[in-house]
C-alpha cells in the first residue's frame, strides 16, 4: 500500500485498517486520522507514538492493559490475529506444560507489581528469552519499567504499521 492510498482513506476505512496497530485501541487510530496527510511511513508512525506520549500515565497505563499476558491463559480475551502470529512466531503458542506455568507465575508476578501486563514485541524474542526478560524486567523501577513497556508498544506499533504498508490492499 502507498502513502497516498492510506493518507486519502476515509475515517471507517482507516481505523478498520490502523486499529490495531497500538493493540485493542482503534481509538487511537481514530485520532491519528484526523492528522492527514502523512508524507511517509515515518510520519505516520510520528501519529501514532506522539499520541501514547501526550497522554497522562493513567492512560499510558490503560494502553498496556489492553495487551494480553504473553503465552496466557485461555480464560483471557481470544488473542487478536496479530497478536496470535507475533506469539506463534516467537514460539510462545507451542510451550510445554513447564514452560507455560513458568510464564503464568512470571505473569502474575509482573502484574501484580506493575498493574499490568508484561508487553513485550514478540518477533525480536524466542521462547526461551521471554521468561529471561520478563525476570529482569520483574527488578525494575515502576517508572522505568512503564518507560521500557511502552518502547515495546511502540515497537510492535512500528512493525504493524511496516506490514501494512506492505500488505496488499486488497487483502486489508
Amino acid at each position: 500500500m502507498d502513502i497516498e492510498k492510506f493518507s486519502s482513506m476515509d475515517f471507517g476505512e482507516f481505523v478498520d485498517v490502523f486499529g490495531n496497530v497500538i493493540e485493542r485501541c482503534p481509538l487511537i487510530a481514530a485520532a491519528v486520522w484526523s492528522q492527514q496527510p502523512f508524507s511517509d511511513l515515518e510520519d505516520l508512525e510520528k501519529h501514532f507514538f506522539a499520541f501514547i506520549d501526550a497522554l497522562p500515565q493513567s492512560g499510558q497505563e490503560g494502553i498496556l492493559r489492553c495487551h494480553l499476558d504473553l503465552a496466557g491463559s485461555e480464560l483471557q480475551r481470544p488473542l487478536t490475529a496479530k497478536s496470535q502470529r507475533e506469539q506463534s512466531g516467537a514460539g510462545l503458542t507451542s510451550l510445554g506444560a513447564d514452560e507455560r506455568l513458568r510464564l503464568v507465575e512470571l505473569n502474575a508476578q509482573y502484574r501484580a507489581r506493575f498493574g499490568f501486563p508484561f508487553v513485550l514485541a514478540a518477533r525480536f524474542s524466542d521462547r526461551t528469552a521471554v521468561p529471561r526478560e520478563l525476570a529482569r524486567r520483574l527488578l525494575c523501577p515502576p517508572a522505568q519499567e512503564l518507560r521500557t513497556a511502552l518502547g515495546e508498544v511502540k515497537k510492535i506499533g512500528s512493525l504493524r504499521l511496516a506490514d501494512l504498508l506492505r500488505a496488499d490492499p486488497a487483502k486489508l
